[in-house]
């Protein structure tokens, strides 16, 4: 299978997610909180919300329905049931297991007890209020612990039927400081994790390999192996040596895993753009590739354009890209099986959702208001579901881009004015995203801006980003898109988390990147506290350990010392230890421990790690010839075309 896009400049990333978790502000159906409105009454709040009035609504009559006589009880089961509104709601109640009823009641451990620690113990005092209370449609009743709604019932519940003591009501519903994750304490949610970290002194490197490579991603057998990508279309396998023992990366070049190099179109910013992996890879051997292709050299290479009808865009009337006629190049996601998978029906899991992000698609402004248009492909975060492939009539029937359909908790599926595709809007340059290896549902990706600034943005169902009505915090100077200013007051736009003012950063060479590296500081970001979604961002300063496997290369001289020449910094990449790593034109360079560089951080850990056996695996040597059938691979494809001028970032989402 494979997905086409046509494009201008592109940059892509494919990447592996494992289930959601999380502990910053996001509502239960995934979205971000907003400001309501009608305010609310019945809950009120003065911060955003995860509820409208309609909502709210739903809760006084649920509220109503319990006849609860005992007024303590009343009003501290009023405060659970709105705690559907805190917008930390998704946390407070398990989105990722979708099975409480009842959010995470602030509470006290014996060992908080003993010491006499001061804390919130919100569910003792339920327990107390409430212990002998009859309600109707409890939602403590534990028949309703593997449920998310509370079935109607004429019966009342007592929690003393249940609940034997305070300490089994707590155990259950219940979560102390000692766990450092959000509860609720009956008006808000409580942080418990409120340390407020100090980012390192420095950012110590170490130099691995000398290669330029593209892309590197964690082979998904566990292993210390990795995938390391060029630009121009060849893929290799490389064993990954221990942080601090000395060792250079092990390549071998001459065995290559995969070459696409017979069907990408390498240029400056074209070329193999990344790859990824699926969860079970070693049981079912599928991957997927995004190259680019040129429809005028290869006949494989074409697709539908999105600069069409329905986003008034006529094909004609656009420049030329490159000096070459529009919709000529594409990017296509190609996915391949590799024969020597084992088959292992027992444990299956198939491949669930594919995430694509697009830019505006415009070099300068964004005349056609893509980012906006929920008619156009551009400038959004696009949710497919590439495992159930609907027919080849079904597809026809509805005009899709591609062989895949569309999951039904989208949150444009059932809007005919919009595109159902759709998960979020209003970028302009989307380059690096990452999930956070923690907690998933930080979903972290950086947008490049026009003139000003460079931000980070948490993307969450449904999110507007504000391009081009903002870039950053600065209103943009240059509202002349087509509707551009008709929505700007009536959108809930969500704001960045951290990013910085071109005027803060290397004004000569700019900067486009969530890491600016410039000779001797990294431009990095800190949640300040913890778990709480709130970021700062500064200048923080790295060097090379003096034990490194290769001597990095250095430059000019500074008074902290002299400049690493890191060149051109393509990506960064992440092993099956979690080691971080720096793909530059200059070589491979991993984030080594602060000491070796006489830097400090008091989260420095040192821990072993222990390569896992497996029974299967893969082999360097497999050959890809574009869309041919390689040795022992199987590719299919299927066109998905998109035009624009701006960078796409495309990955891979996929959950076990």
């Amino acid at each position: 299978m494979s997905f086409v896009v046509n494009i201008f400049l592109i940059c892509s990333y494919l990447l592996l997610l494992p289930l959601p978790s999380a502990s910053h502000p996001l509502c239960l159906d995934s979205k971000a909180p907003f400001r309501p409105k009608i305010p609310l009454e019945f809950c009120p709040n003065d911060e955003s919300v995860c509820c409208d009035s309609n909502q709210e609504l739903e809760l006084k009559k649920a509220f109503q329905s319990m006849n609860i006589s005992h007024p303590a009880c009343a009003s501290l089961v009023k405060s659970i049931l709105c705690a559907k509104c805190n917008r930390f709601s998704a946390d407070l109640f398990g989105i990722d297991t979708g099975t409480r009823t009842v959010p995470v009641l602030c509470t006290i451990s014996e060992k908080s007890i003993v010491s006499n620690t001061s804390s919130n113990d919100f569910c003792s005092n339920v327990w107390e209020a409430c212990k002998a209370e009859p309600i109707i449609n409890s939602p403590f009743m534990p028949s309703l612990q593997s449920r998310t709604k509370v079935p109607v019932s004429s019966t009342p519940s007592i929690l003393t039927d249940t609940c034997h003591s305070k300490s089994d009501f707590c155990r259950l519903f219940g979560r102390t400081s000692e766990d450092k994750l959000v509860c609720f304490n009956g008006t808000s949610t409580l942080l418990h994790n409120t340390e407020n970290p100090q980012p390192p002194s420095g950012i110590c490197l170490e130099q691995v390999t000398s290669g330029p490579y593209l892309y590197m991603d964690a082979h998904p057998d566990g292993s210390n192996r990795v995938f390391l990508a060029s630009q121009q279309g060849k893929i290799w396998l490389a064993t990954v040596p221990e942080e601090g023992n000395g060792e250079e990366m092990v390549i071998d070049e001459s065995n290559l895993f995969v070459d696409l190099t017979d069907t990408v179109h390498v240029d400056t910013e074209f070329g193999l753009l990344s790859v990824a992996f699926h969860p079970r890879f070693v049981q079912n051997g599928r991957f997927f590739a995004s190259y680019i292709c040129d429809g005028d050299q290869w006949s494989g290479c074409s697709g539908r354009c999105a600069c069409n009808t329905d986003v008034n865009c006529d094909p004609s009337k656009l420049p030329p890209v490159f000096g070459s006629r529009a919709c000529r190049f594409h990017v296509t996601v190609s996915e391949f099986t590799a024969n020597s998978s084992a088959s292992d029906p027992a444990s299956a899991i198939h491949l669930k959702y594919l995430y694509f992000l697009t830019g505006d698609g415009e070099t300068e402004l964004d005349p056609y208001n893509h980012a906006q248009n929920k008619k156009s492909m551009l400038g959004k975060l696009l949710r497919l579901d590439v495992d159930n492939i609907p027919s080849a009539t079904e597809l026809s029937k509805r005009s899709a881009w591609g062989n895949y359909s569309i999951p039904s908790d989208n949150p444009y599926i059932y809007d005919k004015g919009s595109l159902p595709e759709i998960w979020a809007l209003g970028l302009r340059n989307p380059w690096r995203c990452s999930f956070d290896s923690e907690r998933p549902s930080y979903f972290l990706c950086v947008d490049s801006g026009k003139d000003q600034y460079e931000e980070v943005n948490i993307v969450m169902k449904g999110g507007n980003y504000g391009w081009p009505y903002f870039e950053g915090d600065f209103p943009f100077h240059s509202l002349n898109s087509s509707g551009g200013k008709n929505n700007m007051n009536s959108t809930d736009f969500i704001s960045h988390v951290m990013g910085y003012d071109h005027s803060q950063a290397n004004t000569n060479e700019g900067s486009s990147s969530i890491a600016d590296l410039y000779g001797f500081a990294m431009w990095a970001g800190t949640e300040n506290p913890e778990n709480s979604g709130n970021f700062t961002s500064g200048k923080v300063l790295f060097g090379c350990a003096h034990d490194s496997p290769l001597q990095c290369k250095l430059g000019k001289t500074h008074p902290q010392g002299p400049h690493l020449n890191l060149n051109y910094v393509y990506s960064m990449g992440m092993d099956n230890r979690k080691d971080i790593f720096l793909l530059t034109s200059n070589g491979v360079l991993r984030i080594s421990r602060p000491s070796r560089c006489n830097y400090k951080c008091s989260k420095e850990k040192f821990t072993g790690f222990q390569v896992p056996r497996h029974s299967h695996s893969y082999e360097a040597g497999t050959d890809i010839k574009g869309s041919q059938t390689g040795s022992g691979v199987k590719d299919s494809q299927i066109s998905f075309s998109l035009f624009f001028y701006s960078f796409l970032f495309l990955f891979l989402h996929f959950t076990l």
